[in-house]
């Protein structure tokens, strides 16, 4: 799941369409699917048992134009999501996306403050509805925090987690 699309997936209607999106070749490179796909590909995802969405539904060609309220907006319509399909794990892309959910999660504060001063790849000692979360890096063309090994990598957590 990823924040919200950009600009390329509006015009395409498909799931992280960006020129410079490695989520395709990240899911095949890591394990996740047993053959290479592309953003065309996207609505086969359940076949191999995923599901796909964003927290908020409005394109933009960054985040900075998110309003705070799409968030809040965007938060409920997840929880239904969950609720209603119940995910063994809920795969956050980027870990702009797990700070922006973290204030909603029903945790003590002191349990919110020690997630947020922690390391925020990987599994994470919370759940969602009763679905484990996971964060991964964002596979963007602008991520150029995380080399595409060590995405890899974290991709690979969450097959290793099913």
């Amino acid at each position: 799941m990823g924040i919200n699309p950009g600009v390329r997936s509006a015009l395409t209607g498909h799931h992280f369409a960006g020129y410079s999106n490695r989520f395709w070749k990240v899911l095949f490179d890591a394990g996740l699917v047993p053959e290479r796909i592309t953003c065309a590909d996207d609505w086969r995802l359940p076949e191999f048992g995923y599901g796909i969405t964003n927290l908020i539904a409005r394109p933009s060609p960054g985040i900075d134009s998110l309003r705070p309220q799409e968030y809040v907006e965007g938060w409920k319509v997840l929880e239904r999501k969950i609720r209603r399909y119940r995910p063994g794990i809920v795969a956050l892309v980027g870990l702009t996306l797990w700070r922006a959910i973290l204030p909603r999660l029903d945790l003590d504060e002191e349990e919110r403050a020690r997630l947020k001063r922690a390391p925020a790849v990987g599994a994470q000692p919370v759940k969602i509805h009763g679905a484990r979360v996971h964060v991964l890096p964002n596979p963007s063309g602008r991520n150029a925090n995380f080399s595409y090994a060590e995405m890899v990598e974290a991709f690979r957590g969450v097959k290793g987690a099913r």
